[in-house]
């Protein structure tokens, strides 16, 4: 069933918007999303949205966006897509020819975003998204797609001995920044798999751990990928030095398996701790403690990304002067910007050439970043005890 959906937030503040006596009425720009609301992705999905909405939220609430001197409400547009790929590029080819929409905001997921991109550069409609860090996406020579978060080849790069890996594109760009990596550190990568497309085991690549004994067991698989990981290594008792996963404050590792998350790495595009701030939210603190006052959650950085997507496309529409697709599209080429969630430029590919990934680790039941070190809250904890010690 079609699901369609146009953002609520925007009615309490429009009403309020009177302003002055003879103040001009605010126009409307409207923003497509197709997102995954239901299927693998649901979860992710919705913090997509959220992050959204609550940018949104703030900067209507902040008096909207001016191009050339003329006020505008933002306003999105969503369809689910189900978590499927061919489903997502049917959803973008309606918004853009049934519903008129003239800018898009992505998808989650590196798979969901390649199968959109095409459409929207066949109709050249500017694409802002947040979730799809495949660099895969960044080698087509894609004109109106640009990416707020760090390319996947920079998740978990030099710290590999072993690499097991969902066989989608976000994870194949991880495994080859871990290869390259691992070949300029003359490490020896003793497995390589890949994780079934259901991610419901992985139990074939615990046993050759087993047996091979590496030093680190690297998963890229989304957050059921973590989740599976987690859980697995614990139920085998299997020792490991070191592991490290994405996904997995997505996961809820820590929440949901306690002592048996303990000591885990995990790649993360952001943490409410990194000392960034904007003039919208706030620090990054500020805007998690905004985030989990609205949504009553910790802010995942799927939720920051996202927020930072609608940031870059106000801060386009203003300085382009012009709501020409055209206009918007060369003004996010220029962008450099500081935002609560770090620094944003692209090159000339579309993805953010000054961001930096993070690594958490799980301490003591808390997700402490401990790389890079000026961000580091805390000193890394190696190696991990055995089950037998713990």
């Amino acid at each position: 069933m079609m699901r369609h959906l146009v953002s609520g937030l925007l009615l309490g503040a429009m009403l309020a918007f009177s302003g002055p006596a003879g103040a001009e009425e605010p126009g409307t720009i409207r923003l497509g999303a197709a997102v995954s609301l239901t299927g693998k992705y649901s979860s992710n999905g919705a913090f997509t949205r959220n992050g959204y909405d609550l940018a949104v939220k703030r900067i209507n609430e902040e008096g909207g966006v001016t191009v050339a001197g003329k006020p505008y409400r933002l306003e999105i547009v969503y369809y689910d897509d189900e978590s499927t790929p061919a489903r997502g590029a049917q959803l973008v080819e309606r918004l853009i020819r049934q519903d008129g929409v003239k800018y898009l905001l992505g998808p989650y997921s590196s798979g969901l975003t390649e199968a959109i991109a095409p459409v929207t550069e066949k109709y050249g409609v500017p694409m802002v998204e947040a979730n799809g860090a495949a660099i895969s996406l960044f080698r087509k020579g894609y004109r109106y797609l640009f990416a707020v978060l760090s390319t996947t080849d920079q998740y978990l790069r030099g710290a590999v001995e072993l690499a097991a890996f969902e066989n989608d594109p976000f994870s194949q760009d991880v495994r080859e920044g871990v290869m390259e990596d691992a070949a300029k550190h003359g490490m020896n990568i003793v497995i390589d798999d890949k994780l079934p497309p259901e991610l419901n085991d992985m139990s074939a690549t615990l046993s050759k751990a087993k047996v091979l004994k590496p030093d680190l067991l690297l998963v890229s698989g989304h957050d059921k990928g973590a989740a599976l990981a987690v859980r697995q290594v614990a139920d085998q008792r299997l020792d490991l030095p070191m592991m490290a996963l994405t996904h997995c404050d997505s996961a809820q590792i820590a929440e949901k398996f306690g002592a048996a998350a303990e000591y885990t790495l995990c790649a993360a595009q952001w943490a409410s701790t990194l000392k960034y701030e904007d003039a919208l939210f706030g620090s990054a603190s500020d805007y998690a403690a905004l985030y989990e006052e609205t949504y009553n959650h910790t802010a995942p950085y799927q939720a920051a990304e996202s927020s930072a997507a609608v940031q870059v496309f106000a801060d386009a529409f203003e300085r382009a002067g012009s709501l020409e697709p055209d206009a918007v599209r060369d003004a996010l080429s220029e962008t450099d910007i500081m935002t609560f969630y770090g620094p944003i430029k692209f090159d000339e590919t579309g993805k953010n050439v000054s961001k930096p990934t993070v690594l958490f680790q799980v301490q003591d039941g808390k997700y402490v970043v401990v790389y890079p070190q000026e961000f580091a809250e805390a000193e890394f904890r190696w190696p991990t005890p055995s089950w037998s010690e713990r």
